[in-house]
């Protein structure tokens, strides 16, 4: 079966799960048909409780390692365009893209887009601030490092995403016992960590930056601030993500920051996510993503400001004319948008919410998932992971959003969750 290029385009979307089906479904609305690649033999564990749907792809291929038979099967349906669906597929994508020699950034710098100790050298030697960090794979080496380097450290799993498996540390015995925890272990994607990565921590508050490139050129699409709170053990937990104008004095230091990564790292197609400290110092860099936003906040910039990364991401690969038209244009808040995350302090068997119709009269209530249903196990919140209720907010006034997500804020805790039992 092969698709015809003109008026049936075929994008080819690696890893292409649940959680970026809005892209999916963007493309199926232009007309396009999609092929499906997973870059893993095995669904990762963190996207077997909704992995796909079948429908939205005429063909799903399996890569089983053979890069030749992989990129063989694929070319059958002369696509478009690769692209990588989340993290997990960045890797293999430029591999195909570069094999078809079809739009893509290439794969010289790839492993600097996927392993978190790589990316900050490769940012570092462009000339660009980067936090001093270690890759750990000896507790003792790890331990010398923090006690040399001082303050608070973060201990990350190298190629994890979601924050799974980050930890504050202030101490070398906290950092020794985070890493005999993390460096054994497997990652979000079922895959091993084999070590860790240390980072000294940014003091400062943190923006999501999410852009779309083609051939080179930058667009700066939104930026979010993270709001964070000290709970369940967890010193840095964002609870709370709010969308800002792109008129706000700190987005042009985080746009040419953010943009200067992007070309450090070799991103000069498709959608990214950058994270960044705004440090006393100045921006720098947490982490990127070669790959669109999750967490919803492609659908909160669309809710806000009328168009996210999926309409650019959409522009940049079917109609790169029309993106660089409109490229660099500054974006409009038309709606101030939060995206707020329950923070559970307890865990068992779910019995009920309480005060959850409290949140739902806020002014700016729009809508509310629940990720932890009644009759489930609940977890204590770590992670982006583990937040068992996702709140968006959406209202005219700033003011609003953020006195409702104060309010949200209140009546979280342990009172809101009632465990079977009738614990709390």
């Amino acid at each position: 079966m092969t698709a015809d290029n003109q008026s049936n385009p075929c994008i080819v979307m690696v890893d292409a799960y649940a959680a970026v089906r809005s892209l999916v479904l963007k493309f199926l609305e232009q007309g396009c048909s999609i092929v499906r690649v997973q870059s893993t033999r095995e669904v990762p564990y963190v996207y077997r409780a909704a992995p796909y749907v079948p429908d939205d792809f005429i063909a799903d291929i399996v890569h089983e390692g053979d890069l030749e038979a992989t990129a063989e099967a694929v070319a059958a349906f002369s696509p478009i365009a690769v692209i990588s669906g989340g993290e997990l597929g960045v890797e293999l994508a430029d591999l195909l893209a570069q094999r078809l020699g079809l739009p893509g950034n290439g794969t010289e710098l790839s492993a600097a887009r996927r392993d978190k100790h790589l990316m900050v050298e490769t940012v570092r030697a462009a000339g660009l601030r980067a936090a001093r960090q270690l890759r750990a794979t000896d507790a003792d080496e790890l331990a010398a490092w923090h006690r040399e380097l001082g303050g608070r450290v973060v201990l990350k799993p190298p190629r994890s995403a979601g924050s799974q498996g980050v930890s504050f540390c202030d101490t070398p015995e906290e950092s020794v016992a985070a890493f005999h925890a993390l460096a054994p272990a497997d990652d979000v994607f079922s895959q091993p960590n084999n070590g860790a990565v240390a980072q000294e921590y940014l003091a400062g508050t943190e923006y999501m930056v999410n852009t779309v490139s083609r051939d080179g050129r930058h667009h700066l699409c939104d930026v979010w601030r993270t709001t964070r709170v000290s709970a369940n053990g967890v010193v840095d937990l964002c609870d709370a993500l709010l969308l800002i104008d792109s008129g706000e004095r700190v987005v042009d230091s985080l746009r040419e920051y953010a943009f200067q990564v992007l070309d450090a790292l070799g991103i000069r197609h498709g959608p990214a996510h950058v994270e960044i400290r705004m440090t006393p110092a100045g921006p720098c860099l947490v982490e990127v993503g070669a790959r669109i936003a999750g967490g919803g906040i492609p659908a909160g910039a669309s809710l806000g400001i009328g168009e996210s990364q999926l309409e650019w991401t959409v522009d940049a690969y079917l109609r790169p004319e029309r993106f660089h038209a409109r490229a660099g244009t500054p974006y409009e808040v038309r709606k101030f948008c939060g995206i707020v995350g329950m923070v559970s302090p307890v865990e068992g068997v779910l019995s009920e919410y309480r005060g959850i119709e409290e949140i739902e009269l806020l002014e700016g209530f729009h809508t509310l998932i629940t990720l932890a249903k009644p009759g489930q196990e609940i977890r204590r919140t770590v992670d982006d992971l583990t937040y068992p209720v996702i709140v968006t907010l959406l209202h005219d006034l700033e003011e609003v959003v953020q006195r409702d997500l104060n309010t949200i804020r209140h009546l979280d805790g342990t009172g809101f969750y009632v465990l079977d039992g009738g614990a709390g």
